[in-house]
């Protein structure tokens, strides 16, 4: 297929078709620390555009939008051969749609939330009710379910029916270490009337269940009576459950690398031979996870696909085209979530993809017709906030953006680099660069988590800090997933030791280079990242100069008895695990004496990750203590970034920027 860039008209395409009245300003070729070349305004928008669906036949377009600063996110759906208006505007008042996408040429499935409560009761709960919703565009109707489903397959040979179930994790970073193992319902949803069918209720022993697109349960992982996680498979038509694969004690922390990282187990199923799957597993000893065959008829592993060097294998992806299931690629971190293709038209229609689009960086088809011919193909960078492209009869336009009122020159590169920690082990890392000449400040940003991947494209708190004149550098400190066992497990008992030497050798690596000012250095994070600020405040000798704890982890001691450590049946691994994360490693709230630096302190009033307590009673013990510092509490927030609305990014931003030009350390960062 050749591609032209020409113009569709596409209404979503402009600033002013999407209500929003903040003027786009001019890009600044070096900026002065501490001053944002672009307002805080414009970084404290909520995604603009936050998903665009092409409908499978083609002829329709979903797009899940903001259309002012403080609004609601709506649909629109638009016919893809008049784009000029909407043919379609829902909303789901008093609720608000977070999510939808096509599920059939004119049905569409998606969830909606609603605040309900004024303060969070416990515990990964929130102040919000959740509902499942689908619509019927040829009947112009909504029908509503309650809870929060997912669609886990759209049964391409049911189009009445879908496959959807009850949520697996209880947040959405990916750090709950049951996930893998909570029993979850399967349900068929009918598109007609929204009755639901049970298809499955998931157990104990088969706690989490995957599909094939007949609705035939194939493959099933969870926990023993005797604290073991095992694996099991079916083959279409079967009954009962055939165990397979190695028997992984929990009571061991040998296998926590494969319990909390949660990639590890079936990738997919070869649709065309229903008997061969696809399995991510580190076999034979090695420290990283590879791509295997599988034979459900023998139970036996076959050839290893794809294996790279000092990364694991995380994912796959399929054919983009709907009902083409086929294998397509194998994807790892790197300096970027990087690919090994199996599809060789595939790759191509990407390659061309990113020769056709400015600034390409992580593209993804994310939808596409069944003839192939129309496609919206997103891509996310350095020098892109998040854009959406259709493709269709051979032309290329742009539909919108997450922030259109960013312009690539003033966004920042992004480099990828691997350095030595001290005990020698290789650390891998981004570093945002500002405009300008060095040796710039340094800001080192370390991920919530801690066990998650981090692979960075676009980071808005990295973007929004280089904008300002500040370097940035988010370490893969040990325990972050994605480069091998060793690399994961590295970090056991060293929340507050290794994990933290990793961030503190990752700034004096750029001091060495001859990129960072030694003497202006400060650390920001949020979540685990903000238990890593607080324990950076305490250090000694210290290379900072202030630090920043966002919805910080303050007393994670206290965490772990009310949570793990008064739990029963929690197996000896897991418990030694988070007993780790503070009654043995750092405890922020007992080290406020030692605190030698500049603290500010923000927290959401209503986090359900890490509840409010950890904010009050750090400020206590912190004023009890004698110190002095800065606490901003966000209200009616919680914890994840979907919840942060543009007010409470405006405080935030405002207060960070104003604290690291004038208040951290002498005279400022």
């Amino acid at each position: 297929m050749k591609f032209m860039k020409t113009s569709l008209i596409a209404a979503m395409a402009g600033v002013s078709a999407l209500g929003l009245g903040v003027a786009a300003p001019a890009a600044s070729q070096d900026t002065q620390a501490g001053t944002p070349s672009v307002p805080i305004d414009v970084w404290a928008l909520r995604d603009v555009v936050n998903a665009v669906d092409l409908s499978p036949d083609g002829k329709h377009l979903l797009v899940h939008k903001v259309e002012s600063k403080e609004g609601d996110y709506l649909l629109e759906i638009y016919k893809t051969d008049d784009l000029s208006e909407p043919y379609r505007r829902l909303n789901a008042e008093p609720m608000e749609i977070i999510s939808a996408q096509w599920v059939s040429d004119n049905v569409i499935v998606g969830n909606a939330w609603e605040i309900k409560r004024e303060t969070v009761r416990r515990q990964e709960d929130d102040t919000r009710n959740y509902a499942t919703f689908f619509y019927n565009l040829d009947k112009n109707k909504f029908n509503q379910v309650d809870g929060n489903l997912s669609v886990i397959n759209e049964l391409p040979n049911d189009p009445d029916r879908v496959l959807v179930a009850t949520a697996d994790s209880v947040g959405e970073l990916g750090v709950d270490p049951f996930e893998a193992f909570r029993p979850r319902s399967y349900y068929k949803l009918n598109l007609r009337n929204g009755s639901q069918s049970l298809v499955m209720k998931g157990t104990r022993k088969y706690g989490n269940i995957i599909f094939d697109n007949e609705g035939n349960p194939r493959f099933a992982i969870g926990q023993d009576s005797d604290n073991t996680v095992k694996s099991y498979y079916r083959k279409p038509g079967d009954g009962s459950w055939t165990q397979f694969g190695e028997v992984y004690d929990q009571d061991d922390h040998e296998n926590l690398w494969r319990f909390l990282t949660g990639f590890q187990g079936l990738a997919h199923i070869d649709h065309e031979n229903p008997n061969i799957g696809y399995m991510i597993e580190a076999r034979n000893g090695s420290d990283t996870a590879s791509l295997w065959e599988f034979n459900f008829e023998t139970g036996q592993y076959g050839e290893e696909l794809v294996a790279v060097e000092n990364a694991d294998i995380m994912a796959v992806g399929t054919h983009s085209i709907p009902g083409n299931d086929n294998l397509t690629y194998a994807q790892y971190p790197g300096a970027k979530w990087e690919r090994v293709w199996f599809d060789a038209d595939e790759k191509a229609l990407y390659d061309a993809l990113q020769q056709q689009i400015p600034h390409a960086h992580q593209l993804n088809i994310s939808s596409r017709s069944y003839d192939g011919k129309s496609m919206v193909v997103t891509n996310r960078g350095p020098k892109d906030p998040g854009s959406f492209w259709l493709v269709k009869d051979g032309q290329l336009a742009k539909l919108g953006s997450r922030n259109p009122l960013l312009d690539p020159g003033q966004l920042a590169d992004v480099e990828f680099i691997r350095y030595e920690a001290r005990d020698g082990m290789m650390i891998p890392g981004y570093v945002t660069k500002p405009k300008g000449e060095g040796p710039f400040p340094l800001i080192v940003l370390p991920h919530g988590g801690p066990h998650v991947p981090e692979v960075v494209g676009y980071d808005e708190w990295g973007q929004l800090l280089a904008s300002a004149g500040y370097m940035v550098l988010q370490p893969g400190y040990r325990m972050t997933v994605g480069w091998g066992k060793a690399h994961f497990d590295g970090g056991y008992g060293e929340h507050g030791g290794k994990m933290q030497d990793d961030k503190d050798d990752g700034a004096l690596y750029l001091v060495e280079q001859g990129l960072v000012d030694p003497d202006r250095i400060a650390m920001f994070g949020w979540s685990y990242g903000g238990y890593a600020a607080l324990v950076a405040a305490s250090r000694e000798p210290n290379i900072y100069q202030c630090t920043i704890a966002g919805a910080a982890v303050a007393d994670p001691a206290k965490t772990y008895r009310l949570g793990a450590g008064r739990a029963g049946g929690v197996p000896k691994a897991l418990n030694d695990w988070a007993e780790r994360r503070g009654t043995i490693g750092i405890n922020p709230i007992e080290e406020v004496q030692k605190v030698n630096i500049p603290l500010l302190m923000v927290h959401p009033e209503d986090d359900s990750r890490v509840l409010y307590y950890h904010f009050e009673d750090y400020k206590k013990a912190f004023e009890d203590a004698g110190k002095t510092g800065e606490f901003v509490t966000l209200e009616d927030a919680d914890h994840f970034y979907s919840t942060l609305m543009y007010s409470h990014q405006q405080q935030f931003y405002t207060k960070m920027l104003d604290y690291l030009a004038n208040d951290c350390g002498p005279g400022g960062l």
